[in-house]
């Protein structure tokens, strides 16, 4: 079975980590859940650290600071009205995937919050990684009824891989 993610490591303490499992393995649940094959989809990822993610978030949302996690959708899914789901992607070829789009995650703010939080990296990092995969499919949290059901999503996916609700 081909890796659906894609990662690059940017920051060493990622790869110690165990980064591209732990994203495998919450990614291919996200799609899972939602009923959608891992087969025929691809994600990049990018493990770096707060210094980059912080260049990416201004780049891109204009936001001069580091943040958790950051990502870009390939196609907008978005659904029309607030609370729907997002229409399900179509899977390219299992010799030529379809890209869902990319995500960063950066070294810092996830240890940071972890430890803000009292659990353990891998619980937080799991999250956000189903929190980037929902926002590629086209899941956001803009408004009370999307936020509900991105929520709601990441509570069972996480419950799925035996973790507890980050809310």
């Amino acid at each position: 079975m081909e890796p659906m993610v894609e990662t690059v490591i940017e920051d060493a303490r990622w790869s110690a980590f165990g980064l591209d499992r732990l994203a495998e393995r919450a990614a291919r649940a996200t799609l899972l859940h939602l009923g959608i094959g891992a087969e025929g989809f691809v994600v990049s990822l990018l493990g770096c650290d707060d210094s980059r993610i912080a260049v990416l978030n201004a780049d891109f949302r204009g936001k001069d600071r580091p943040t958790n996690v950051l990502s870009w959708p390939a196609w907008d899914m978005a659904p029309d009205a607030p609370g729907a789901e997002p229409e399900p992607p179509q899977p390219g070829d299992p010799d030529d995937p379809e890209s869902l789009g990319d995500i960063a995650i950066a070294w810092e703010t996830c240890a940071r919050e972890a430890a803000e939080q009292a659990k353990p990296m891998a619980d937080h990092v799991t999250h956000l990684i189903v929190h980037g995969t929902l926002h590629l499919l086209g899941y956001d949290h803009e408004d009370e009824a999307d936020a509900a059901l991105m929520e709601g999503h990441e509570v069972a996916i996480l419950a799925s891989l035996g973790l507890s609700d980050p809310y």
